[in-house]
């Protein structure tokens, strides 16, 4: 069959993955490290790169099928010529099973792919693939009894089983939730979810089902930290080859706090709060695909130079799906940051364990009231709402309005060195 592509090792906690999207079709010409497929889990998107050059010759494991790390995606026959006839689908091998594409041993063993079943010789009537006359035997279903003439394969006798079971629920009665329901209307465009939004939305009605939110907002005068800023920020791009923004300092500033009230730096574990001792600090950033919050790993040792250079590099591999699930998890607190068109603040919901999650809104001008020589006045000055949502088991106000307060005295001071 040739070489096996298979599912890698996608992190210590990950068992197996979801193919969301083949990049490539059987019988495309594909380069050695070129992106094949996307693999979701219930960590990251990521993408399998080829291991050698070749032709496609054949998928295993189709979209929307899961399969165990170290099963066999596909196969690439490197010894085939480029422009090989593209095989009809009626005509390729029958792939595996999704319970067999499971089960297949991850290391050793044999690699050449699933033996091919000899068809037996076909009664009188409807033309049909191995599988699909195993599968209509074992259904008792008629192949004769389906609509049309073509043969018969897998995916048409998993249509009619879907089909079967879409007529035996509109017989039911409607459930009582039924008015929660909307129901489509003419030019509705209807999208289904992708793996990666049901788990972010599975994951954000847990965490407002179990913590109890409570918000509270920081104006801050960014003033002190858009002067550094600009005075610094040709020199760093010249260096490190990237803007200097403003999230770095918000950044270091919350890590400097966390050291001050770790009741932010916690977890509700049962009937205890767990204060962790190691500031791992999530970054919640927007992909094509939806939202994922990868995680920098002892942010207290990291100076804020350093500080960005991490943020930039982390949100750069999400954005290119270059993410382990392994960066992922483990994070003791978040900042979210919504971007340079953000608005005037709002509450993230936390991501949990953990207690806390510090939201951004957008740094603005804006006119504020100043005392300059004991005089009121009114000035323009760069300003930023913080919005911190945290979780009333574990924290109370008090702590949760010092921490906010020392991240505002923080940046308003601009004693950040760069």
């Amino acid at each position: 069959m040739g070489v096996a592509v298979e599912v890698p090792a996608l992190g210590e906690s990950v068992l197996e993955g979801t193919v969301a999207r083949w990049l490539v079709a059987e019988g495309d010409r594909v380069e050695r490290d070129q992106p094949l497929v996307e693999i979701t889990t219930d960590k990251v998107d990521t993408e399998i790169p080829a291991p050698v050059s070749g032709i496609l010759a054949k998928i295993g494991v189709r979209e929307g099928e899961t399969a165990a790390v170290g099963a066999e995606l596909a196969w690439i026959d490197p010894c085939a010529e480029e422009g090989r006839a593209r095989p009809a689908a009626d005509e390729a091998p029958e792939r595996p099973a999704a319970d067999e594409v499971r089960t297949r041993p991850a290391a050793g063993g044999d690699r050449r792919g699933p033996a091919p079943v000899p068809e037996p010789a076909a009664p009188e009537g409807r033309r049909a693939t191995p599988v699909a006359r195993r599968m209509a035997a074992e259904a008792g279903l008629d192949l004769d009894s389906l609509p049309g003439t073509g043969r018969v394969t897998r995916r048409d006798l998993e249509r009619h089983a879907a089909g079967q079971t879409a007529a035996a629920a509109e017989a039911l009665p409607p459930p009582r939730s039924a008015f929660l329901e909307y129901q489509l209307q003419p030019g509705d465009r209807l999208l289904p979810m992708t793996p990666l939004r049901k788990l972010v939305a599975e994951h954000m009605v847990l965490s407002k089902r179990v913590s109890p939110h409570v918000g509270s907002v920081a104006e801050v005068d960014m003033g002190a930290v858009a002067r550094l800023r600009d005075a610094h920020k040709t020199a760093f791009r010249r260096v490190r080859g990237f803007g200097l923004s403003f999230l770095p300092f918000v950044l270091h500033a919350s890590v400097r706090a966390l050291r001050e009230y770790p009741a932010l730096n916690a977890s509700v574990l049962e009937d205890a709060i767990v204060e962790k001792r190691d500031i791992h600090l999530g970054i919640a950033v927007e992909t094509g695909k939806g939202l994922v919050v990868p995680v920098v790993r002892h942010a207290d040792r990291l100076s804020l130079p350093g500080m960005a250079e991490a943020v930039e590099d982390l949100a750069r591999r999400a954005r290119t799906k270059r993410l382990s699930p392994d960066e992922l998890k483990g994070g003791t607190f978040t900042v979210s940051n919504p971007g340079r068109d953000g608005n005037l603040y709002g509450f993230a919901i936390i991501h949990q364990p953990q207690v806390g999650i510090l939201r951004m809104g957008e740094v603005a001008k804006r006119a504020v009231v100043r005392s300059v020589d004991g005089e009121d006045a009114i000035a323009i000055r760069p300003v930023l709402y913080l919005a911190l949502s945290y979780d009333h088991r574990a924290v109370d106000g008090a702590p949760a309005n010092a921490f906010l307060h020392r991240i505002a005295s923080l940046l308003e001071a601009g004693d950040f060195d760069l």
